[in-house]
């Protein structure tokens, strides 16, 4: 009997709390029970949200959207501590491969035999310098710098920034482009802060960093391809 008068005083309690617009998720919290006995107590009753669930309601996206970045932060965070303990400390060695992987994506292979290498990411021009300085043994004079860029940018600004990146002197900045194509997609434009930087390298009468380098790269490439294909690898 005391179960009975329990259940029936629960359910009162529920169909009161239901006609003063609250949720079945704020009445299952309220009074213990669960949604699907809600449902089969309340589904007659008329419902109109009132202040506290419409609020909830309003607040919902931005506690989901919370949610979500937190835990997308959270993996990012985990991917990162994961990713630096499986590289470990990183040789020449390692950075001699990594630029040849640079140069295979974003270097020229024509046959002009000319070494560039081309980014609007100032991380990857940054490591492309430090691959052709720390392992092929270039120095700052042996590199030139052209600018690509678009009629919305400042152009001082444009050089200033990557000599500041580059540390590359602004008398071995070579004619900037600026790309004035009428039939450009507008969506394109303001997507580059700074424009396109394509880093050449200058033999500076050094033979070794002339077309011999062109060559000697192309070849570093090529073996890695051949061992590949050949399952060396």
């Amino acid at each position: 009997m005391v179960v009975l008068f329990m259940a029936i005083h629960v359910k009162g309690e529920a169909i009161k709390l239901r006609r003063l617009g609250f949720s079945y998720s704020l009445i299952s919290i309220k009074t213990g029970v669960s949604k699907s006995t809600l449902n089969y107590w309340l589904k007659d009753i008329p419902y109109k949200p009132n202040a506290i669930v419409l609020k909830r309601i309003q607040e919902s996206p931005l506690k989901s959207a919370k949610i979500l970045r937190k835990r997308k932060m959270t993996n990012i965070k985990l991917a990162k501590e994961i990713a630096f303990k499986e590289l470990g400390q990183v040789t020449k060695r390692d950075l001699f491969m990594m630029g040849i992987g640079l140069y295979i994506g974003e270097g020229t292979k024509n046959k002009t035999q000319m070494v560039r290498i081309s980014n609007s990411d100032p991380k990857v021009v940054k490591l492309a310098i430090a691959w052709l300085m720390s392992v092929c043994g270039l120095s700052i004079r042996n590199l030139r710098i052209a600018i690509h860029t678009y009629p919305d940018l400042d152009i001082e600004n444009t050089l200033k920034y990557w000599s500041n990146i580059t540390s590359i002197p602004r008398n071995q900045f070579r004619k900037t482009q600026i790309d004035n194509r009428l039939n450009k997609s507008s969506k394109n434009f303001g997507k580059s802060l700074y424009g396109t930087a394509h880093i050449t390298v200058n033999s500076n009468g050094q033979k070794e960093f002339g077309v011999f380098f062109f060559r000697k790269i192309i070849g570093w490439i090529e073996s890695i391809e051949s061992q590949v294909n050949a399952g060396i690898v």
